[in-house]
């Protein structure tokens, strides 16, 4: 049987991941009804530590051997400030505002890379934090309307999962992906329960098949969002993964009855314009440097 093509695998395990981001926002909109957003938090990483923990025992568990527990630890404290956000948005705003709002990470990742991996403020990914920064600012509309205090919580997490980023990608040269997927879960179980425990409610049990569905799909897209970027280039996956505003904002009218705002998906646009810039503008410098010393021997 022939292979299939790099972009249409890509594109099955997008499509994965999209399934996985929907499920995720629509379990955690449920189950708000009857849980807080630490016991949300708290079982998520339950679920997710039982999946890992299947996955390393058949793998084995040396893999998880680090000498960067501090490291592990700053990561999942801004992680778990970033879940509590998006989860806590989900249950006050519309679920296309949140995913919108969420897609200001990789700016506050550009700026925050800058300040702490070094990384140069370019032209273009100066560029790019301007369109993002604009579209911001058209999908809370701060002149218009009175600006609801779980917006700004969303912005809030956004930055959070920016600085996670930067962790990741500084834990990146030493761990595995699992490896960061099992102290995760480990150390963010207990920063959920702790809370939790000062307003415990018992899952009603209609609510377990939604806490399967947030505890899986939070692993799962990120699996499958991997597995994209590891095939084909950023330049395809970027706008499938901007896929997500549009189709949850068809869920929540279907759904929830959520008006479908057009600020809302112009502003999610300017972020994917932007994001497009600086991906095209990073990969024409690594040609560039790729091409250097082909040019001095000519």
């Amino acid at each position: 049987m022939a292979r299939q093509h790099p972009v249409m695998q890509a594109s099955l395990w997008m499509a994965g991941a999209l399934l996985s981001f929907m499920g995720l926002a629509l379990g955690g909109r449920e189950l708000a009804a009857e849980l807080t957003t630490f016991q949300i938090l708290f079982f998520r990483s339950v679920i997710g530590l039982a999946v890992v923990g299947i996955v390393l025992w058949r793998s084995g568990w040396r893999q998880i051997l680090t000498r960067r527990l501090g490291l592990h630890a700053l990561r999942n404290v801004a992680h778990y400030a970033g879940q509590y956000g998006w989860f806590y948005g989900l249950a006050y705003i519309p679920l296309a505002q949140v995913f919108a709002i969420e897609f200001t990470a990789p700016i506050w990742t550009t700026v925050l890379a800058t300040i702490f991996l070094n990384e140069r403020m370019t032209r273009w990914r100066a560029l790019a934090v301007a369109l993002g920064m604009a579209g911001l600012l058209v999908i809370l509309r701060p002149w218009g309307t009175t600006l609801h205090p779980a917006a700004l919580i969303v912005l809030a997490a956004a930055v959070a999962f920016a600085f996670s980023h930067v962790f990741t990608k500084k834990l990146a040269h030493t761990d595995t992906p699992l490896t960061v997927l099992f102290y995760m879960t480990a150390m963010q179980l207990p920063m959920g329960l702790v809370p939790a425990l000062s307003a415990w409610a018992t899952p009603s049990p209609a609510m377990w098949p939604w806490l399967l569905t947030v505890g899986v799909t939070a692993l799962t897209a990120h699996y499958c969002l991997t597995h994209a970027f590891a095939l084909v280039d950023a330049t395809v996956v970027i706008p499938m993964d901007f896929l997500r505003l549009p189709l949850i904002a068809l869920v929540g009218v279907l759904f929830y009855r959520e008006p479908l705002e057009w600020p809302v998906l112009a502003g999610g646009a300017l972020m994917l314009w932007g994001n497009l810039i600086n991906i095209g503008a990073e990969r024409r410098r690594e040609t560039a440097v790729a091409d250097w010393p082909l040019e001095i021997g000519d």
